[in-house]
Parts: C-alpha cells; sequence; structure tokens
C-alpha cells in the first residue's frame, strides 16, 4: 500500500483537519490491516469487525459494541432497538447536524426538540423540562441528547425525567462524564467513524454501544435485514453491517486514540488562554467535572461579525468552519413540523455566532500560534 500523500482538506495555510497527515503516519500498520484483510476473503462483518466491537466496547467500557454503516444508522438502529415505535416523539436538540433529526424520522418517529444551553450547546435541561410539561410533551418515549463537539450533555439531569436517553455521541468518543464514558451515559450510545472523526475511518461506519444485551442483539438483527438465521426474517430490518476493512484500519488507529485525545486537549487548552479577553470573542471551555474530546474548537463571535471574521482568516490562510449556519427546526425538510424563526432562540443565536478553529493531533505549534495571531487581528 503507497504511502497516502498530505493532503488538507482546503487549500488554506493552516486547514482546518487535514487527514493525510495521521494516515501518512500510520501508512505501514495500515498498509498490513488492508493486505490482511484482502486475504482473508472476509470483508463484510466477520472476525475483523469482531474484534472492533469487543475493542471499542472495552474503550467505553460497555458490555456490548455493534459495528454499523455509518453513525446514522447507528441512531436509527439504536431508536428502534430501545424501542420507539412509529409516530413516538423523540426528544432532541434543534443545534445539531441533521442526521440526529433524520434518524429519528427513518425510525418512523417525531423530532421534538428543546433550546440548548448558551455555554456548552448542549440540550438544556430546564428547557426539556418546559417541553415535556408543555402541548408538545405528550407522546415523547425518548430522549436523544448530542454531546456537541466533543463534551457531554448533562445526562444526569436528562435522566431524572424517566425517559430512555439513547446518546448522539457521534463527535465524542473519549469524553467522559466523571468516570462514566461517553456511550455509556444512556440506553444506548451511538458513534460516527467518518473520517474526520477523533476516530476517523477510511469511509462511513458507526458503533451502538450499549449495556443491554438485549438491545445489542436487536441491533444486530436489524442491521442484518432482520434476518435470523438465514433466508429467515424476523424483523423488517436494513442492510447496515460494518465492513471488515474499515474495521481492520479503525483496529490501527484505536490504540493511537488516548495520546491523540491529550494533543487536542493540549491545542484546547493553548487556544483558550491565548484568546482570553479577546473583544467580541468567548472561547469555549470544558464544563466542570467533563473531560472533553474537542472534536471541534468552536468560539463564538458577537455583534454580528462572525461571516467578516471567517473571511478574514480566509485571507490570512486560516480555513474555520461553521457547524451549524441552520438549525434543525428551520431546515426546509423539516417545514411540516410547522417551526418559526424565534422558536429556539439560543439555538438560532449559536448557529449566527459559532466558529470553529483548526484542530487535529498533528496541528502544530507554529499553525496554532499563526491562527491565534490572524483571529486577534481579525477581531481588531
Amino acid at each position: 500500500m503507497p504511502s497516502p500523500s498530505v493532503v488538507p482538506l482546503t487549500d488554506a495555510d493552516v486547514p482546518l483537519v487535514d487527514l493525510g497527515r495521521q494516515a501518512a503516519a500510520l501508512a505501514s500498520e495500515l498498509g498490513a490491516a488492508a493486505a490482511r484483510v484482502l486475504a482473508s476473503g472476509a470483508y463484510v462483518l466477520g472476525p475483523e469487525v469482531e474484534a472492533f466491537e469487543r475493542e471499542i466496547a472495552s474503550f467505553v467500557g460497555v458490555g456490548h459494541a455493534v459495528g454499523v454503516a455509518s453513525g446514522t444508522d447507528a441512531l436509527d438502529l439504536a431508536l428502534r432497538a430501545a424501542g420507539v415505535r412509529p409516530g413516538d416523539r423523540v426528544l432532541t436538540s434543534p443545534f445539531t447536524f441533521f442526521a440526529t433529526v433524520s434518524a429519528i424520522l427513518s425510525a418512523g418517529a417525531v423530532p421534538v426538540f428543546a433550546d440548548i444551553d448558551p455555554a456548552t450547546f448542549n440540550l438544556d435541561p430546564g428547557r426539556v423540562r418546559e417541553v415535556l410539561d408543555g402541548p408538545d410533551g405528550g407522546g415523547v418515549r425518548a430522549v436523544l441528547p448530542v454531546h456537541l463537539y466533543g463534551q457531554a450533555a448533562d445526562v444526569d439531569a436528562l435522566a431524572g425525567f424517566g425517559l430512555p436517553l439513547v446518546e448522539d455521541a457521534a463527535q465524542a468518543l473519549g469524553a467522559r462524564l466523571g468516570a462514566r464514558a461517553a456511550g455509556a451515559l444512556g440506553v444506548a450510545g451511538c458513534f460516527s467513524f467518518f473520517p474526520t472523526k477523533n476516530l476517523g475511518g477510511f469511509g462511513d461506519g458507526g458503533m451502538v454501544t450499549t449495556d443491554d444485551a438485549e438491545l445489542a442483539d436487536r441491533v444486530r438483527l436489524l442491521r442484518a435485514h432482520g434476518m435470523r438465521p438465514r433466508y429467515t426474517h424476523r424483523v423488517v430490518g436494513t442492510n447496515s453491517r460494518l465492513d471488515a476493512l474499515q474495521a481492520a484500519l479503525l483496529r490501527v488507529k484505536l490504540p493511537h486514540l488516548p495520546a491523540w485525545l491529550d494533543a487536542r486537549e493540549g491545542h484546547a487548552r493553548a487556544y483558550g488562554e491565548a484568546l482570553a479577553g479577546l473583544p467580541g470573542l468567548l472561547a469555549p471551555a470544558a464544563a466542570s467535572g467533563r473531560r472533553h474530546a474537542w472534536h471541534q474548537y468552536t468560539v463564538r463571535v458577537d455583534g454580528g461579525r462572525r461571516d467578516a471574521v471567517r473571511e478574514a482568516l480566509q485571507g490570512m490562510g486560516i480555513a474555520t468552519g461553521v457547524y451549524y449556519p441552520t438549525p434543525a427546526h428551520l431546515q426546509e425538510a423539516l417545514a411540516h413540523l410547522g417551526h418559526r424563526r424565534g422558536d429556539f432562540p439560543e439555538a438560532e443565536r449559536a448557529c449566527r455566532e459559532v466558529l470553529s478553529l483548526p484542530l487535529f493531533p498533528e496541528l502544530t505549534v507554529a499553525e496554532r500560534d499563526r491562527v491565534i495571531s490572524a483571529l486577534a487581528t481579525a477581531l481588531g
């Protein structure tokens, strides 16, 4: 397997993420893993996937992990396995990647939103309580908290509502709430191995984690057409199986994840110290008692200046991201839910203010310092 070239995702001097650097450092190990799979003849599920499932379960600290085709499928199948049925309501955040909501719809359920905590960007338990007590609270059968940017939501408070929690931990592998890991905080956790994630593959992939053996078994059944034994279909499932090649390549990367998380945390700490006090900017911080996985380092730029600051940074060779420019409740695809601007003001404000800065384990100190200097200049 030839060494991958170091190619950033953008033409910026300092990319938001550079997948090539990580792949190049592990090229020989990745090549050996790929060759092992090619020689095995087992390309879908099989021993590599089973080994990776055991390793992820151990990393998260749960009894079971089930590999699926994507993080989106992980959410869909976990909801269905947790007992969500067509017509049920699932409460989640309006400030998230759209897959959170599309998975609810794929499960046949109806998304219900509550506003976010402006400090963490995650579901605000107080707002959740208001929704559950209000006219939209009837029929809510589960809560789907999003551990956005790599920080665990306030799951302890959310658990107090007595509803099953299915975690959208797509961005949060390695995050912790006290001694417990994201993915072990609810009835099920859902991870994505999209290439840019903290543990990123070379295509799509996902995982459902749980301590519930029956729930894990239902996900295994659903991911393979509801089939058991072969050609006997007990339920209507789907085709959502993790490829052996992805599992093998991710197994190469997984032992390096703790060091990569430490590197992310170091960059985040340095950013926070350097950016403190810059006018018009609010730097993020990990909430008390939580380990942030720092999938994204996302600041707020107030005063309606976010887009101008982003354009200025681009002009200085600094790539940035906006995750996300439009809240879920205002997406055209959800117009049938009848939401209007102003329904969830904190989520809408976040969409106007958030700006993600370059952050990945292989980011150099010189690149980080250049980002800090450029941001100070852009803010004036």
